[in-house]
């Protein structure tokens, strides 16, 4: 419902929602459609099991447990806001079981999620992440029990974590910043998890900055607050107009790549994990499809910051040059 509210006010969602005082259209819009805005919730995310790896044993429980995680992901509320059946988040997990053995599963995580474009059909990728340290213990039909305030298991705590990186980042999309109050929560599921033996919460277990705890602390780190603003930029100031204002959008987006520059050449840490493996993992394909449509200027000077911040996906970026308009 504030995503619908959002796009008629032409506020923040993070603005709008704060306010009490809303205007006489809004709150009638509001109540029209409220009964279908029962609190529900935020995320509708698809769940996966590759097990094709596991041989000669009863499959059952992997039925058992995608049934179980969906329903962790899909029917808890992990705000306080109120979103309408059309507005829930789209997201896709897919776990890829490589070992399983008593209740004990060794597997890695793919985390996908998309936004709608305003006023288009599209939707974009804001993430699309691999985590490759989830081992967790599942007992069949054993409830899946989580509490924010402790480490009561490494599936729940690990899917949690996943649940508010992606609402924090669909946040950020809307509104400047308007993701960390979720983005502190994953930081506490982080924290929480600090005791635990389990891979992918501690510093020292990360390659190249590659984990959990690596990833939250980038997303909050104050060094990469120009990526925050360009998810902001990008998406609200950008593909939003695109259906309306589609050289003036475009002429945006190029400048919010300087953004990206910007963190890149002043590298808050060695890995820059955020830029590489949240924004230009994401974005890379969309980069190339919104400026091989641009002017010979535009072109040239998107690929010019492509290719100096985001050099591994340098052949996508060679479609933006070729291309003849």
């Amino acid at each position: 419902m504030w995503r619908i509210l959002y796009f008629l006010s032409c506020k923040s969602p993070k603005t709008f929602r704060m306010k009490k005082n809303v205007c006489v259209v809004l709150v009638a819009f509001f109540f029209v459609f409220a009964g279908e805005a029962q609190q529900t919730g935020e995320l509708r995310c698809n769940i996966s099991l590759e097990t094709s790896k596991i041989q000669g044993t009863n499959k059952r429980v992997f039925q058992t447990l995608q049934t179980a995680l969906y329903e962790f992901m899909n029917n808890r509320s992990w705000t306080n806001h109120v979103f309408a059946q059309q507005e829930r988040i789209e997201c896709n997990i897919l776990i890829n079981v490589n070992d399983y053995s008593g209740d004990e599963f060794k597997a890695t995580l793919t985390i996908q999620s998309r936004r709608p474009v305003y006023g288009s059909s599209y939707s974009t990728t804001l993430l699309n992440y691999v985590d490759n340290s989830f081992i967790f213990r599942y007992v069949e039909y054993e409830p899946l029990e989580f509490n924010e305030t402790q480490f009561l298991s490494n599936l729940t705590s690990v899917m949690a974590f996943y649940a508010y990186i992606i609402i924090g980042l669909d946040y950020d999309s809307f509104s400047l910043e308007g993701g960390t109050e979720y983005f502190k929560k994953a930081e506490t599921i982080m924290n929480n998890a600090q005791n635990s033996n389990d891979d992918g919460w501690k510093p020292f277990t990360a390659k190249a900055n590659r984990n959990r705890y690596w990833l939250i602390k980038n997303i909050l780190d104050k060094g990469y607050q120009p990526c925050r603003e360009f998810i902001y930029r990008y998406h609200r100031l950008g593909l939003d107009n695109m259906s309306k204002k589609q050289a003036e959008a475009r002429m945006e987006i190029l400048s919010d790549l300087e953004l990206l520059r910007k963190v890149f050449q002043s590298k808050p840490d060695p890995f820059m994990h955020f830029l590489n493996h949240v924004i230009l993992e994401a974005k890379a394909d969309e980069f190339a499809s919104i400026f091989t449509e641009g002017m010979p200027d535009e072109k040239s000077r998107a690929y010019n910051i492509l290719m100096e911040i985001d050099p591994t996906h340098g052949p996508k970026y060679e479609k933006i040059l070729k291309q003849q308009n």
